[in-house]
């Protein structure tokens, strides 16, 4: 069992409190790692805000690399480490890390990336010898909070954008994986990072998150999660700078020009990869009504693949679930689809927090599944006249994050891009497929518009100072 303790500027505190970590496959304890109270969340702020000279780009871009090549050298002791307290099977672990080492080396590649920007004055007829300059600063002190579904890229997400701009972070992972977002802290440190530029802390809501969410002091809250909680954050933040990138409930469109095969794979993929536990996993799988009998034959067949079991065992490709709790609200929502007329096709059976790859036909729109997000590997399938019904049925959520549409049709792929209201919008690939340096992120309940990747969380976390010069 690891004993691990919060870090407060660089350096290790342990306290009399602490959070238990289970693994929920085995229900047995792997970790636990140190809580801290108000006075140490002072302490970290405080430490961050003592001015220091900013890293130079060739430094953050080196600190960067450097991990990514620790992180790579130790793929799989953080495979197995993300498998002990996240259930998610080892297929899955492994291409997290290699998520993440992506992450840092795009992180180090833009760290370099000077997009200052220069505008001579005479352009204008009442413009001066002058030009104007623009140059990027960090915000001063960053507040992360990530989810428990991806625990190690995540994390990367947050914390390589804002190495590359030089911003200091307080991360506040998820209290039900919280371990290898502290082995990911200390890469950091192995690698050069300076203590005063992250911290990595555990501890009560309303003791420790609330009031960090609130401090004036901090610039930025960038949050990965629920609707409901990225919403608290909003209100609860005051004036300050807020990324939340929160709930999806994305379709998959399935037109009769489809190539069905393909159709049937990415239905596979998207619903039951990472057991469903992905903000951009397929929740509605809308089939044109000519296909839907040929679409559901092959999906089915497909579906056998997708063993559930010992995410330890490397033939399972469907682990748990984060927690019984989280099964049985699944487990509610398959019968709220049948008691309304579903029928259950495959899977639907639960032992503690597993849960096996579902798929059900006929589900009514109106059911739980047809308009919450159900974070699991659950497989809903919805019969749709046509393309303009599969648009209105997709945009009839609350949640705009992701999408994905296949068809062999330009003129129908390019009316569902324009037509459906989501953040990203995938032809004949699954709804979540991106590259980790690409704009991410969605609108309504999925977010405000403010995009992550890479990229954009680079420039999210720092300001544009312009200034002039006579020329």
């Amino acid at each position: 069992m690891l004993s691990l303790p919060s870090y407060l500027a660089g350096k290790a505190v342990t306290t009399d409190d602490w959070i238990d970590v289970f693994n929920p496959y085995s229900n047995q304890q792997v970790g636990r790692v140190a809580a801290i109270g108000r006075d140490h969340l002072e302490a970290a702020i405080q430490a961050h805000l003592v001015p220091a000279e900013l890293l130079t780009r060739y430094e953050r871009s080196r600190i960067l690399n450097q991990t990514r090549d620790l992180l790579d050298a130790r793929r799989e002791e953080f495979a197995q480490l993300i498998t002990a307290e996240a259930g998610l099977c080892l297929k899955e672990t492994r291409y997290e890390v290699g998520r993440a080492c992506d992450v840092f080396a795009f992180a180090a590649m833009e760290a370099l990336r000077d997009d200052g920007q220069t505008f001579s004055c005479d352009i204008s007829a009442t413009g001066k010898a002058r030009k104007i300059f623009t140059l990027r600063e960090p915000l001063s002190l960053i507040a992360a909070i990530t989810p428990f579904n991806h625990p190690l890229n995540q994390v990367a997400h947050k914390l390589a954008p804002a190495i590359a701009a030089g911003a200091p972070v307080i991360l506040k992972p998820s209290e039900k994986t919280p371990l290898t977002a502290v082995r990911l802290v200390e890469l950091l440190y192995e690698a050069g990072l300076a203590g005063h530029l992250l911290s990595c802390i555990h501890g009560n809501l309303d003791e420790v998150t609330r009031p960090m969410i609130r401090d004036e002091r901090i610039d930025l809250v960038t949050f990965t999660g629920s609707a409901k909680v990225g919403k608290e954050i909003a209100a609860t933040a005051g004036y300050k700078k807020t990324c939340l990138e929160l709930g999806g409930h994305s379709p998959l469109i399935v037109l009769e020009d489809a190539d069905l095969d393909l159709a049937a794979k990415l239905a596979c993929e998207g619903c039951f990869r990472n057991s469903g536990q992905r903000c951009t996993a397929v929740r509605r799988i809308l089939v044109q009504e000519g296909v839907l009998a040929d679409f559901t034959q092959r999906f089915l067949a497909r579906a056998q693949n997708y063993t559930c079991g010992d995410p330890t065992d490397e033939a399972t490709v469907v682990g748990t679930v984060i927690d019984e709790a989280a099964a049985k609200s699944l487990e509610a929502a398959i019968q709220d689809a049948i008691t309304r007329g579903a029928k259950l096709l495959h899977g639907g059976t639960r032992q503690g927090a597993l849960l096996q790859p579902t798929i059900l036909a006929d589900v009514p729109r109106d059911s739980t599944l047809g308009t919450c997000e159900c974070f699991g590997p659950i497989a809903p399938i919805f019969g749709v006249r046509d393309l303009n019904d599969a648009i209105d049925h997709a945009n009839a959520t609350p949640y705009g994050l992701s999408s994905g549409i296949v068809t062999r049709s330009l003129d129908s792929a390019i009316t569902a891009i324009k037509g459906i209201k989501a953040g990203t919008i995938n032809v004949n690939e699954i709804p979540g497929y991106r590259l980790e340096l690409s704009p991410f992120g969605g609108v309504k309940d999925s977010g405000l518009g403010i995009k992550e990747g890479v990229l954009e969380a680079i420039k999210f976390m720092t300001t544009v100072k312009t200034y002039s010069l006579p020329w």
